[in-house]
């Protein structure tokens, strides 16, 4: 057991300035949009062209970096950026949001890659570092960002079903967690967790702007590793039960169907439910973890940060409660993890107000959607040199709350310099 509460001592979640609503999106692309009700996704994040995994992780952090003081800050030690969306094949990150966010030169740097599963990985990682005590009183900032650009079709003939169904899903976001020795947020469980992965064809990103993936594969893949990883979790935790032992539940989400389905299945493997106590045990435990991902679409590595975030801020925590957390990152490595969280860390989340941040954002219509799909190719990967002009950028587009935060001002040589909108 801990001597001491190690785990998130605050966290927040970033979903950009601009988003579009799916089931228009669809029937722009004219795909079934009686479907749209089974994603459970009625916006999506759009990144602008001058939104990156840099500003979207800088965004999310910065908050929290500003909330701490001096002293506090001189404290982070490890910064970890977890991304499937790297701008360089070697320069991490992390460099990037260091330096943005004003940290201490004393203090690691490094990037995760490992699809939707890194934020996961960053995160066991920090609390490992701060659980050893190697450096007691250090804290980390872990920070999952995340940004999907879709090329725009020819025609709807140019659409394939695997594009078709990963685009109406495909979102962009960040999330930032700060670890260390208060956890007010969650305090997670020492020891208890289970890991599980093979390797496995479901998505992929086999270039810089393209990805693909088979979506009933991805189905399978998902559902097999939660039961795995919870039966693995409970090798180490033999009293767990999937029903009883957590308040909540929270899940990597790469749309709201997916997670109901994996949920439903949980339920009659390990607790032998009917189908009406499945239904409300998953509106009572899953569903308060859906929130943000109904506006966001698939955060990818930020997601179960996204869930988890959710669940605390909007679930009932009268008394501390335990939270499941399901991980999931295609390839594939997964892992079940559980913590504590109490009534101060939901206070703590309540006053970010996060839900209301991505209501207020910027609704694109579909043809600016599209001009911003087809814009994006000017930052592309590998880009060397381009001058940007975010806020003109933003008012073109008619978004009316102009350009947010830290933005990507200009390439130079291929180095990103980013400032802050005005």
């Amino acid at each position: 057991m801990d001597t001491v509460p190690v785990g998130i001592e605050a966290m927040n979640i970033y979903g950009g300035s601009t988003c579009i609503d799916v089931p228009g999106l669809m029937a722009h692309r004219g795909l079934d949009t009686s479907k749209s009700a089974e994603l459970m996704v009625h916006q999506k994040t759009v990144a602008l062209p001058f939104e990156d995994p840099v500003t979207f992780g800088v965004n999310a952090a910065k908050p929290l970096v500003d909330a701490l003081s001096e002293a506090e800050r001189d404290r982070i030690e490890m910064l970890v950026t977890c991304t499937e969306s790297g701008l360089d094949f070697g320069k991490s990150l992390s460099s990037y949001l260091h330096h943005y966010l004003g940290l201490n030169r004393n203090c690691r740097l490094f990037e995760v890659k490992n699809a939707c599963y890194a934020g996961t990985a960053g995160l066991q990682t920090a609390v490992d570092f701060i659980r050893s005590r190697t450096s007691p009183g250090a804290k980390a900032l872990v920070i999952a960002t995340d940004v999907s650009r879709h090329a725009v079709p020819d025609d709807a003939e140019a659409i394939t079903m695997d594009w078709a169904f990963m685009e109406p899903t495909s979102g962009a976001g960040a999330a930032a967690v700060l670890v260390g020795e208060d956890a007010r947020v969650l305090h997670l469980d020492a020891g208890a967790y289970g890991s599980y992965g093979y390797e496995v064809m479901d998505t992929c990103r086999p270039t810089p702007a393209g990805e693909v993936g088979d979506a009933d594969l991805g189905l399978m893949s998902y559902l097999d590793c939660c039961e795995q990883t919870f039966l693995a979790y409970r090798r180490r935790v033999p009293q767990a039960h999937y029903r009883d032992t957590f308040g909540y539940l929270t899940f990597h989400t790469p749309f709201g169907g997916m997670v109901k389905g994996a949920h439903r299945t949980m339920m009659r493997k390990f607790a032998k439910a009917p189908r009406a106590q499945i239904e409300a045990d998953f509106q009572e435990r899953v569903a308060p973890g859906l929130r943000y991902a109904r506006y966001t679409g698939n955060m990818m590595g930020g997601s179960v940060f996204a869930s988890l975030a959710a669940t605390i801020a909007h679930g009932s925590f009268d008394e501390p409660r335990r939270i499941g957390c399901f991980s999931y990152g295609s390839g594939c490595c997964a892992e079940f993890y559980s913590g504590v969280a109490t009534a101060q860390g939901s206070e703590l989340l309540r006053e970010l107000d996060i839900e209301q941040a991505l209501r207020e954002r910027n609704v694109l219509t579909t043809e600016a959607y599209d001009q911003v799909l087809r814009d994006s190719s000017a930052v592309a990967f590998g880009t060397r040199n381009v001058e940007l002009d975010p806020v003109g950028y933003a008012k073109e587009l008619g978004a009316v709350h102009g350009a947010p935060g830290l933005v990507l001002e200009r390439i130079s040589e291929f180095h990103r310099e980013y400032g802050w909108a005005a």
